[in-house]
């Protein structure tokens, strides 16, 4: 008799916790339109797969409260997506908000530690009010809820982190997602340090939501966001196709993929979406399409830096991160932006074994007083530093330009394993317009001006038939060509690439 109270206990329990904060919260996010934490688990992960851990989690603070802190605002477990072994935390909003506590931050440490040691991916969805009063005042509260802090995993990079960003996120979803190595965010959502109500009670500030951390703030100022989708279906989409670019761990290559049919049928009209003049912009997306996998470019942070371009792709059904200039923005002139989304990028590709192919085709990077004040010169070096220290294979391809340090910085000279020229590249310290007015002191319009730049024309290394590579560059560049219409980069490349 004893052991069957002691199921129907464990029976009374179960189901308070699976009841989440209750039906009627429950039915106040079905009328918004708003999955609750148990169906976006169900519409993340493989179905039947996911297996919890911490089910009758609850308060420690304040053990009265243990009826109304079910799984203490935080499910966390075991599962698989598209048959890998993932860990996974979904915040649940219907309990306190999903507000950070001793006991929910246990759940999440252990999800993150067992991730690390057993090498898989962690998955978080977070939608939280940040820590949890009056639960973390004086020392004691702030012993036990930020006393063992594990942020400092990220260090490591040994398994991928994705983050979601979904409703009101502060406090630790908005810490997860500036940490992870995918951060998707719905429209709609807030991420941000603090809630308004609290800004307005200390600095007497009255914000906005959305103009305090909407997706257009993340997306296009802060660049914290790699992605923005519009639905729910679309953001746990998103995870699951970055998930598949990635081992599961830091030891591993990445997963190979079928080669879909069509893959490398654009790359013959690749000429016609570059142009010969060396100031006439082009979209470098539209190269970059025709020379992966067919539907396989999965950009990240688009609005962010968009004089570059970064994302993830397939070559021959093997994960590639693309690292090119897009000269349809600012020319292709590097900014900070630009600089510091191409580190993020690096890192990621580094940490997780992926080689990396860079398109050239910059006039170097963006000057003037807006560029120092940006703190561009740091952005460059640091750009430069991560150059020399990932350590997976680099092919540099050089389109048109690659003038000044951004020939350094984009894979010139030792900075890549093999570096490869169409025949429409040219390699310069600048802009022969502009070094012609530097050097002999004439301009556009002067009587001397054409022969002038036809001087230092000739100087120039340009495999174009107007100039010869120096003998330096031609050691360092491997030029193919086929009649002019076909790139440098193909098959052959891409194989010596993949195989190193």
């Amino acid at each position: 008799m004893a052991f069957e109270k002691l199921l129907e206990e464990y029976e009374a329990r179960r189901a308070r916790a699976l009841g989440m904060g209750g039906a009627d919260k429950l039915a106040r996010r079905k009328k918004a339109g708003q999955l609750n934490a148990r169906e976006r688990i169900a519409a993340l992960v493989d179905a039947g797969s996911f297996i919890e851990s911490g089910l009758f989690g609850a308060s420690g603070v304040y053990p009265e409260q243990e009826a109304e802190t079910q799984t203490d605002g935080k499910i966390a477990g075991f599962a698989r997506i598209d048959g890998r072994d993932v860990a996974v935390v979904v915040n649940d909003f219907t309990v306190k908000g999903a507000s950070t506590s001793a006991t929910n931050g246990k759940k999440v440490g252990h999800m993150k530690r067992t991730a690390t040691e057993r090498g898989m991916p962690l998955v978080v969805v977070g939608e939280s009010t940040g820590a949890r009063l009056p639960d973390a005042m004086g020392a004691r509260g702030m012993g036990l809820l930020l006393g063992n802090d594990n942020t400092q995993f990220r260090r490591t990079r040994e398994t991928p982190l994705a983050t979601a960003v979904v409703g009101p996120s502060f406090g630790s979803s908005a810490w997860l997602a500036c940490l992870a190595d995918f951060a998707v965010m719905q429209k709609g959502a807030t991420m941000a340090v603090s809630s308004p109500r609290l800004i307005e009670m200390a600095l007497n500030e009255k914000v906005d939501l959305e103009a305090l951390g909407g997706w257009r703030m993340h997306a296009e100022i802060t660049g914290l966001i790699d992605q923005v989708v519009d639905t729910e279906e679309e953001m746990f989409a998103a995870i699951k196709r970055f998930l598949s670019y990635l081992p599961s761990h830091h030891r591993e290559a990445p997963p190979d993929a079928p080669v879909p049919a069509g893959s490398g049928a654009d790359m013959k009209d690749v000429f016609s979406i570059v142009p010969e003049k060396r100031t006439q912009v082009y979209d470098m997306k539209r190269v970059i399409k025709a020379l992966v996998d067919k539907d396989s470019m999965f950009e990240l942070k688009p609005r962010f830096g968009k004089s570059a371009t970064v994302s993830l792709a397939r070559l021959g059904g093997k994960s590639v991160g693309i690292v090119a200039n897009n000269p349809l923005h600012r020319g292709g002139a590097l900014d900070a932006d630009a600089c510091r989304k191409i580190v993020d990028f690096l890192v990621l590709c580094d940490s997780f074994n992926v080689p990396i192919v860079l398109l050239v085709d910059t006039p170097g990077f963006q000057i003037g007083t807006e560029a120092e004040k940006s703190g561009a010169p740091g952005k460059i070096m640091n750009f430069m530093n991560a150059m020399t220290l990932v350590t997976v294979p680099k092919l540099s391809v050089i389109l048109r330009k690659s003038y000044g340090r951004a020939y350094v910085c984009m894979g010139g000279g030792r900075h890549s394993d093999d570096i490869a020229a169409w025949p429409t590249a040219e390699i310069s310290f600048m802009s022969p317009e502009f070094a012609t007015t530097i050097v002999h002191g004439v301009k556009p319009g002067d009587a001397d001006y054409p022969a002038r730049l036809a001087e230092i024309e000739q100087g120039s290394d340009s495999p174009d038939g107007d100039a010869r590579l120096s003998d330096t560059h031609a050691r360092s560049l491997q030029i193919t060509h086929d009649q002019r219409c076909r790139p440098a980069f193909d098959a052959h490349l891409a194989d010596e690439l993949l195989k190193a």
